[in-house]
């Protein structure tokens, strides 16, 4: 259960564990979805999550350097 759905800037970075400065940088690139409300910026916890998932860079595996060498052949 999610107990706040959406966050301030600040939450979001206390989420993340990350600056507020990144977050609003996260945002004036338009590289995060947010949403305005009236003069504040919102962001849906999920938005959030999606954005972390999209820099997940699995581990290297003896496969996954087999499948890349022969790719490169």
């Amino acid at each position: 259960m999610i107990a706040n759905e959406h966050y301030s800037v600040e939450e979001a970075a206390a989420y993340l564990s990350t600056t507020v400065r990144f977050v609003r940088r996260l945002i004036a690139e338009r590289r995060i979805t947010f949403y305005k409300v009236g003069r504040y910026v919102r962001l849906k916890h999920r938005d959030l999550e999606e954005f972390v998932q999209a820099g997940k860079v699995e581990p290297i595996t003896a496969e996954s350097v087999l499948r890349d060498l022969r790719r490169v052949s």
